[in-house]
C-alpha cells in the first residue's frame, strides 16, 4: 500500500465567507491563512495547495488591540536614498482598509511561490458586498 500524497488536481476547493466586522486583526488573519493553507483538512500536504477561498467582507471594521492603530507602522521602500516611506495603521485604513488584512494574511503564509498562489485565493472587500455570488460561499463563522 503507498502512502496518498495530495496535489492540486484531487483536491475539492470550497469557497467560504468570513465577516470581519469586530473581529481583531491577527486572531482573523491566522485563521483564514490556516485555512488558505488547507491545513484545516486531513488531506494537508505542505508542499500541494489544497486550501479553500476566502471571501471577506467588512475588512474595514476590523478592529486592532491597544495603541496599536497609532503605534503599528507599515513601511515600504521606493528603492531610492531616503525612499523609506512609513504608514500607521489608521492611515491605512483610511487608504486601503483591505490591505491592512491582506498584508496579515500574506505574511503568515509561506514566503514562496505557493504562498504567493495561495494568496491569491483571498478576495477581501471593504465593504458588505461582494462580486462572488456565483460561487455561493458558504458561512464561515471564525
Amino acid at each position: 500500500m503507498k502512502t496518498f500524497m495530495a496535489n492540486e488536481q484531487n483536491v475539492e476547493k470550497k469557497w467560504y465567507l468570513v465577516d470581519a466586522q469586530d473581529k481583531v486583526l491577527g486572531r482573523l488573519a491566522s485563521q483564514i491563512a490556516h485555512r488558505l493553507r488547507g491545513k484545516h483538512k486531513p488531506i494537508f500536504t505542505p508542499h500541494a495547495d489544497t486550501g479553500d477561498f476566502i471571501v471577506v467582507v467588512n475588512a474595514e471594521k476590523v478592529t486592532l488591540t491597544g495603541q496599536k492603530w497609532d503605534h503599528k507602522a507599515y513601511y515600504r521602500h521606493s528603492g531610492y536614498q531616503g525612499g523609506l516611506k512609513k504608514t500607521t495603521a489608521r492611515q491605512m485604513l483610511e487608504k486601503k482598509p483591505e490591505e491592512i488584512l491582506r498584508l496579515a494574511v500574506r505574511r503568515m503564509l509561506p514566503k514562496n511561490s505557493l504562498g504567493r498562489r495561495q494568496l491569491k485565493k483571498l478576495k477581501v472587500y471593504a465593504g458588505p458586498e461582494h462580486p462572488h455570488k456565483a460561487q455561493q460561499p458558504e458561512a464561515l463563522e471564525i
